[in-house]
């Protein structure tokens, strides 16, 4: 990885380090299914270019990383750098869910990845894809909130 084509993403040299080994553990090259891992060059300029308003929270996540691993996550070894990835993967925050969204969106819309899934490789419109009938009981949680708006007729009372 040349992390001097990213300079315009925000992120320090060190950052990128980290989230390129960051996302080879995470979702890692498969041989057997001849996949390559988030790591991949195609894909990890996705991810890097992908970041937006994700940016911010994919730092916050780098440095919560580096607190795992009580420093320089790129270089440590393989076993300790895995351990610390998980740990940072197991949490609920909200930091690593933007992380852990924009490296998969970039890696399910790789074109090699949707081939070795058997998808064809293209976007959704206007062809669309089939879904199977699901299970609507899902939607029940969302269905039961409370309006999110503002009733217009009941303005005033």
């Amino acid at each position: 990885m040349s992390t001097g084509e990213y300079s315009s993403t925000g992120l320090t040299r060190a950052e990128l380090r980290e989230l390129n080994r960051l996302a080879a553990i995470a979702v890692p090259a498969s041989a057997e299914y001849g996949v390559p891992g988030a790591d991949d060059a195609v894909i990890f300029a996705d991810i890097v270019g992908s970041l937006g308003r994700d940016t911010n929270a994919v730092r916050e996540a780098l440095g919560l990383l580096r607190d795992i691993a009580g420093g320089d996550f790129a270089g440590l070894d393989r076993a300790t750098a895995a351990a610390a990835a998980m740990a940072l993967l197991g949490r609920d925050e909200p930091a690593i869910a933007a992380l852990g969204r924009v490296m998969l969106q970039c890696y399910y819309r790789d074109h090699r990845v949707m081939r070795a899934l058997g998808r064809e490789p293209r976007p959704p419109y206007p062809k669309g894809h089939d879904l199977e009938p699901g299970d609507w009981s899902l939607l029940d949680a969302v269905r039961s909130r409370p309006p999110m708006w503002r009733d217009r007729d009941q303005r005033g009372k």
